[in-house]
């Protein structure tokens, strides 16, 4: 399990419902490494910024992730963590690596202009 205040999906399953059930999704699927928890620092500084989107984590590691690993968008991905954006259920967005906080604004204001 990530130690993030973030809310965590741990499987497949629990993946596909969370993002058919939320009109707008962040995962950061990833380790607790250097790399991904200025990610996840940056995901729970906009929990409260942007309430319309569900900011949400998954462990890289788990067999249950293939569920990122394994979509086409991140084919030639070389660095974690994986975030995956999705408006509607669809991946609108994917990145790899850490990320700046105007780097993830920009994402959501242009993937979910409507929150």
């Amino acid at each position: 399990m990530l130690y993030t205040n973030l809310q965590h999906i741990e499987t497949a399953d629990a993946h596909q419902k969370f993002i058919s059930e939320n009109e707008n999704v962040m995962i950061c699927c990833g380790r607790m490494g250097p790399m991904c928890i200025p990610v996840y620092g940056i995901m729970e500084l906009l929990e409260d910024q942007y309430t319309k989107v569900k900011f949400v984590d998954m462990e890289f590691d788990s067999p249950e992730s293939h569920v990122i690993r394994n979509v086409p968008e991140v084919r030639n991905f070389m660095g974690i963590p994986f975030t995956m954006y999705y408006k509607n259920g669809k991946l609108v967005k994917a990145t790899s690596s850490i990320q700046s906080m105007a780097q993830v604004r920009t994402i959501l204001d242009a993937e979910f202009s409507n929150v």
